[in-house]
């Protein structure tokens, strides 16, 4: 099946990760934190069938590494995958927000211009604000907002902006993620597990564990395991790109 975001460099046994995604025939989406974790993530896995890196600089860094939009610059071209990019409003974070601004305006503007990108998406506490520069942004890319939180509304406007949306089993332990699972459209959903920074229970998750989620949903849509396979293999169709 398929984790459409997690940090694969950022595992303390990445090959032994890796080696598990292969086995168990993954399509993977390994984001990248900043420009210069590219090169070093890209060479983990590039002998790996299925999978692809993505070229990020995440939003909780942009105030320390906006110096390194040069770098993505010059990057831009080896990659169809952009993230993990976006915006970060939590407490931690919202001071930072004019950097993250600068960085997350300086992709996307540079996005419209080579076409045709994915985009991973960061919209902790900051979902109006996202989707307000996806709208001033088209033509960026497809969108998925990955872990997304927001609102049944932002949901909405989300939708309507061509957005996708990568859930993983970390959303199953929450209330507030329980409910955006069951207002989620099906033909939007994609896997992901954010690992290893997410956790359930005491593990860290790791892309294998997206099986997890297939098997979430099966219950959660009321779909036969077959059909829920299949529509989940569908809306992978409309992102993976070569």
């Amino acid at each position: 099946m398929m984790d459409m975001h997690c940090h694969i460099d950022l595992y303390p046994n990445p090959e032994e990760v890796i080696r598990q995604c292969v086995e168990n025939n993954l399509y993977v989406l390994s984001v990248t934190t900043t420009p210069k974790a590219w090169a070093g993530t890209y060479a983990l896995t590039k002998e790996a069938p299925r999978f692809n890196t993505a070229l990020g600089l995440h939003p909780q860094l942009a105030h320390q590494r906006e110096h390194e939009l040069q770098l993505f610059d010059s990057l831009i071209s080896e990659t169809k995958y952009i993230g993990e990019i976006g915006l970060d409003g939590s407490r931690n974070y919202r001071s930072f927000l004019n950097a993250q601004l600068r960085v997350f305006r300086h992709i996307l503007n540079k996005c419209q211009k080579t076409k045709s990108k994915v985009l991973s998406i960061h919209s902790r506490g900051a979902v109006s604000m996202v989707l307000d520069e996806l709208e001033d942004h088209p033509g960026a890319g497809l969108p998925i907002l990955h872990w997304f939180l927001g609102t049944k509304k932002e949901m909405s406007r989300a939708i309507d902006l061509g957005c996708m949306f990568s859930v993983g089993p970390a959303m199953t332990t929450s209330q507030k993620g329980k409910q955006i699972l069951r207002w989620l459209p099906r033909e939007s959903v994609l896997l992901e597990t954010d690992g290893p920074f997410a956790i359930l229970g005491n593990k860290q998750l790791r892309p294998v564990d997206s099986f997890l989620m297939i098997d979430y949903l099966i219950e959660e849509w009321e779909l036969p395991e077959n059909a829920a396979i299949n529509l989940l293999r569908n809306n992978l169709k409309r992102v993976v790109v070569s």
